[in-house]
């Protein structure tokens, strides 16, 4: 059996990375999305966009300190999430 694979129009951007790196960061994301918020972008994105923002990324952000998650929209109430880098737990946050 072959998993389905599924064709992504819209999506929303959310990253967490070292400042040295939020310029360069928010340069490629604002070419393939809108500006929501802060680190927050979101858009309609076609699948091969989506390859290309993933690989820009990836030659900037650093997986082991940085963290990129991109929410997928396939249809009304269906989505996937797919994350690059190091998740922050909110248990790590302290008051």
């Amino acid at each position: 059996m072959h998993k389905k694979e599924y064709n992504y129009n819209y999506a929303f951007l959310m990253y967490d990375v070292n400042e040295k790196r939020v310029q360069k960061v928010f340069k490629i994301c604002k070419k393939y999305f809108s500006h929501h918020q802060n680190s927050i972008f979101r858009g309609e994105i076609t699948p091969s966009k989506l390859i290309k923002l993933k690989n820009d990324l990836k030659k900037i952000i650093d997986p082991n300190v940085d963290y990129v998650t991109i929410i997928k929209f396939v249809g009304k109430g269906s989505f996937a999430e797919e994350e690059l880098g190091v998740s922050k737990n909110s248990e790590d946050i302290f008051i």
